[in-house]
């Protein structure tokens, strides 16, 4: 299992809560009901799976990051929480529901999730999703590259993937669930306080960095956010330039 960041729990639900918040219309989107069984893949610290379980459904939350895993059992002791890596789950037709909110970028092999999801599915159970779109972040990684390619010449491998909607549907119709609905649509996203793309580039995007010796990483985030202040940086603040795709499927 290879995790895509070093997640920080603390940072994560400090200042970047927006994550779960924006999902709250995806949870009226997936509308559990009482007693259906519901995976939330890529569950972080809980949020969303404790509200999946405020409506009366059987909730499991998946995760690889174990600090989150960690810390979703500690928020929310009650529920179930399964350290894994979604692309290697064994889970046999066992949900009415796979429920994920900006996760499945983060989780490089995508063929092989989207299989393991028609798995754990329920002969028309349902994938309600929303994950990065293509060109999600494109000023961010802009930045990114101009920097870090003046320190190090060649960038780490990105870990993470934003596709199309046709590239998406395609996967996912490969394997067996028929798309009902695709959205893609831009987000730009308000970052807490006068650090807010500091604190969001040290969450999401610390790993380009790690590649620097220890002394060159903090100039190097200078850059970057000096780079990105004429873009994303404007009366009410830093904005992220996210772009979100929207899934319902189903399997069939």
């Amino acid at each position: 299992m290879v995790q895509a960041t070093n997640w920080d729990p603390e940072l994560y639900e400090a200042r970047h809560s927006f994550v779960w918040q924006f999902g709250q219309d995806l949870l009226d989107l997936l509308n559990p009901k009482p007693g259906e069984r519901v995976l939330d893949l890529g569950c972080g610290p809980g949020n969303l799976t404790q509200r999946i379980a405020d409506r009366g459904a059987h909730v499991v939350g998946l995760d690889s990051s174990a600090a989150m895993i960690g810390q979703a059992r500690q928020n929310y002791p009650r529920l179930q929480f399964v350290l894994g890596d979604a692309a290697a789950m064994k889970f046999d037709g066992e949900f009415d529901a796979v429920f994920s909110n900006a996760a499945l970028h983060w989780m490089l092999d995508a063929r092989a999730v989207a299989g393991a999801i028609g798995r754990a599915l329920k002969k028309n159970g349902r994938l309600v999703a929303e994950l990065g779109g293509k060109g999600n972040i494109e000023h961010i990684e802009r930045a990114l590259e101009s920097v870090l390619a003046r320190y190090i010449g060649e960038l780490p491998l990105r870990r993470t993937f934003f596709p199309s909607i046709g590239a998406y549907t395609a996967l996912l119709e490969e394997q067996g669930l028929e798309v009902r609905m695709a959205q893609l649509f831009d987000r730009p996203t308000k970052l807490e306080g006068e650090k807010g793309m500091e604190n969001w580039l040290r969450q999401f995007s610390w790993y380009y960095f790690e590649a620097l010796p220890n002394r060159e990483r903090e100039a190097a985030l200078r850059e970057v956010i000096e780079e990105l202040r004429p873009a994303l940086l404007g009366e009410g603040g830093w904005l992220a330039d996210y772009r979100r795709l929207r899934i319902v499927a189903a399997r069939v």
